[in-house]
């Protein structure tokens, strides 16, 4: 096993050891435990990006899996310790390590009920995640699927607001449905084939040939994913989850564990059961412009900030979904594609949009966290004119904000207008009406937003001084975040590197 194959065994498990170090360390020395956490994050964060730069070098173009490790662990029922990443892997492992240490950070600095127990559920967690990335194997994939559920549940019912028990519960049931559903639909995989072994099952595409069978497979694991994502009208719990969840919760929930749905079906629906998918491709599609639609409209009702900041998830994710259908629909028999590389650009786009969404959508939670604990409150009647009295503060909610708006030259607009150059090849009807998804998400950041908070008068009667500007570490937790938005918005030739290669591959393999 190569070296770099060993890095990758580290990134996974060094959370797992700083989580477990944590739990030997004194309850009362809270600053020992924010100061060990926090370094300890930085590791993984290290080492991916090193692996960034050798994948880059050696791997842009690869067809299979990077610095496998494939060791078998369970030989009663063929379970392989199997991990690995494509570019498309290694951006997700990225996005989680990075925004882990992020919300570390900003979490020194505003929590102090139950420091231990937070900073070792948030380590625990980040195992969790990353494992989902690297599994290349059904059941280590379903385990750390698991074991990202049960911290977040905690975090949200611990360290939440006043509805955090109902939150957290409501949570729990819908994704641990679904995951049930994910289970009986992988030993099916297992049943059919004899192996859980991912890369193995996208060659023998089990099911290929018994559409039936092959179908009802494909809605349990598609339901497992889609209330992960979550797509309409499997989104119900997110709304709850984000507005109870502490501030660092809610930016790993839309920053990264939103992402893993997505990722599943990139990794393990498209790839296994490729005839199924391409069935239902349609559905797939409509779905995704329904959120679109949908989740803006939404928004622009909402008068709590961080409500608001959720729902444009479920618009923002549809954007996935759209890529993603419309790409599996270009293979339905008799479908015309003006463009061949359409449904490769509208894959790109979907895989682009998760990390994107990643930044962006995790910036506005810190942000939201930010104001709210100055004022204790999201209600958006209460404030305006803060574009005065906290410049800073402005400054980088405007960037964010457009950023999601997708202002040309940020972030946000490349991943929107690969999917919308895809879709509009392939399904041009639904294309359509997904852009008015863009026109809402302007509506809503600019007028119930950017207007509500920060122009207008300010209300000194209330406020006094207690609104202040961005203290340093604020900054810290948001400068880095800021940069990629910039830097993806004027390249994201930087980003789609690492994601073409995953695209063309899913898409070559597909019947």
């Amino acid at each position: 096993m190569s070296f770099n194959a060993w890095m990758l065994t580290i990134i996974l498990f060094w959370p797992l050891l700083a989580s477990l170090v944590i739990l030997l360390l004194p309850s009362e020395q809270e600053q020992q435990i924010k100061n060990f956490a926090i370094w300890s994050s930085l590791l993984p964060l290290l080492l991916t990006s090193y692996l960034l730069w050798d994948y880059g070098i050696n791997h842009l173009l690869a067809a299979g899996f990077a610095y496998s490790v494939n060791i078998l662990w369970i030989p009663q029922i063929n379970v392989h310790f199997h991990i690995g990443v494509d570019g498309l892997g290694l951006v997700m492992v990225f996005l989680t390590t990075l925004l882990t240490t992020l919300s570390l950070w900003y979490s020194k600095g505003v929590i102090h009920k139950r420091v231990k127990e937070y900073f070792f559920l948030f380590l625990f967690m980040e195992m969790g995640m990353l494992g989902v990335f690297l599994s290349l194997d059904l059941v280590l994939f379903y385990l750390f699927w698991e074991v990202g559920l049960v911290p977040m549940y905690l975090l949200i019912g611990i360290w939440g607001g006043k509805n955090r028990l109902y939150a957290s519960i409501k949570f729990f049931l819908y994704t641990l449905t679904g995951s049930v559903a994910m289970l009986l639909a992988f030993i099916a995989l297992y049943l059919k084939s004899g192996t859980f072994d991912i890369v193995e099952l996208s060659k023998l595409h089990p099911f290929q040939g018994d559409i039936v069978l092959g179908s009802i497979v494909f809605f349990g694991i598609f339901l497992g994913f889609t209330i992960k994502l979550p797509a309409w009208p499997f989104h119900t719990w997110l709304p709850d989850a984000h507005t109870e969840a502490p501030t660092a919760g809610s930016v790993m929930l839309a920053g990264v564990m939103l992402k893993l749905g997505a990722f599943g079906y990139l990794r393990i629906l498209l790839p296994i059961l490729p005839q199924a998918f391409i069935k239902w491709s349609m559905l797939v599609v409509a779905l995704g412009v329904i959120s679109i639609v949908y989740g803006a409209f939404v928004c622009i009702a909402q008068d709590d900030l961080k409500r608001l900041i959720a729902y444009s998830s479920v618009s923002h994710m549809g954007y996935v979904l759209l890529g993603i259908g419309a790409a599996v629909a270009s293979m339905r028999p008799g479908a015309i594609v003006a463009n061949a590389n359409s449904a490769a650009i509208a894959l790109n786009g979907a895989a682009l949009q998760m990390f994107n969404h990643g930044i962006i959508t995790g910036g506005l939670f810190f942000l939201v966290g930010i104001i709210y604990e100055r004022a204790h409150t999201r209600d958006l009647g209460v404030f305006g004119g803060l574009s005065g009295k906290t410049p800073y503060y402005y400054g980088l909610f405007l960037v964010t904000a457009l950023a999601s708006l997708g202002l040309p030259g940020l972030a946000g607009f490349w991943a929107e207008f690969f999917v919308f150059r895809g879709a509009f090849d392939i399904v041009r009807i639904w294309a359509i009406v997904g852009v008015l998804g863009v026109i809402l998400t302007a509506a809503y950041i600019l007028w119930r937003i950017v207007q509500s908070v920060f122009l207008g008068q300010f209300d000194e009667e209330r406020w006094g001084n207690k609104l202040t500007d961005v203290e340093p570490y604020e900054k810290v937790t948001m400068w880095p975040l800021v940069i990629i938005m910039v830097i993806v918005g004027l390249y994201p030739t930087i980003v789609v590197n690492f994601l073409n290669q995953t695209s063309i591959n899913i898409l070559s393999k597909l019947p």
